[in-house]
């Protein structure tokens, strides 16, 4: 559930995607943009917490390997669909039209712009508690089907296995100013292409897609 602002005006803009502001569909004078730089940095803060408190004997390889794995864009945007964030965006009517409320990257981008928003109306500890309700509760289910594994290195080891060459990943479109580049990339194994996969970076973009290709192959 989406907790309660005390100034609305800050939900509000943590809700207007940059395209909504050429059609003045929100009553926000900027973008979501500030707001999900901040959130980035609020969430890796508050996760890196969470999972040092309650792992006290694990490692940093791991911990970092299960930080990767819970503010990923698609654990971001599962937790943005389940909070009906792609119900309240403020998009152009373009935005819309192509699938902006279901759009896995710009959910997950809406995640950190709420995090951020609320981390400035409210302060750290009502942003921990937010992610503690709606983001943590994932956690056992990344660690018991082993989520947090690198996606990458799994399907190399897979592919090679059944006597293929290495994946190669190819960059198909890359859109967005500097400071919010969207990459898709698809990867080809196995002599035929397998899947695409969307980030903010060209290796968020591979992870992404090699994710998508070991559902593809049923690899668990």
């Amino acid at each position: 559930m989406l907790p309660s602002f005390d100034n609305a005006d800050l939900l509000t803009t943590a809700l207007t995607h940059r395209s909504a502001l050429n059609e003045k569909s929100s009553t926000s004078q900027e973008s979501n943009e500030r707001l999900e730089f901040l959130g980035d940095a609020v969430l890796e803060l508050i996760t890196t917490e969470f999972l040092y408190s309650i792992l006290p004997t694990e490692q940093e390889g791991k911990l970092t390997a299960y930080r990767s794995a819970l503010v990923k864009t698609a654990t971001l945007a599962e937790v943005a669909s389940e909070l009906g964030l792609g119900d309240r965006l403020f998009l152009s009517k373009g935005e819309e039209a192509t699938g902006g409320r279901q759009n896995v990257s710009l959910l997950a981008d809406t995640m950190e712009a709420v995090l951020g928003a609320l981390y400035l109306d409210q302060g750290y500890g009502a942003a921990k508690a937010f992610l503690s309700e709606s983001l943590f509760p994932k956690f056992e289910a990344i660690r018991q089907h082993r989520l947090y594994k690198d996606a990458k290195s799994a399907l190399q080891e897979y592919v090679q296995a059944k006597g293929f060459d290495a994946p190669l990943y190819t960059v198909i479109s890359e859109v967005g100013p500097d400071h919010d580049k969207h990459f898709t990339i698809e990867v080809e194994a196995m002599d035929r292409k397998i899947a695409d996969g969307i980030g903010k970076s060209k290796q968020q973009a591979q992870q992404s897609a090699a994710t998508a290709a070991l559902a593809v192959l049923g690899v668990d």
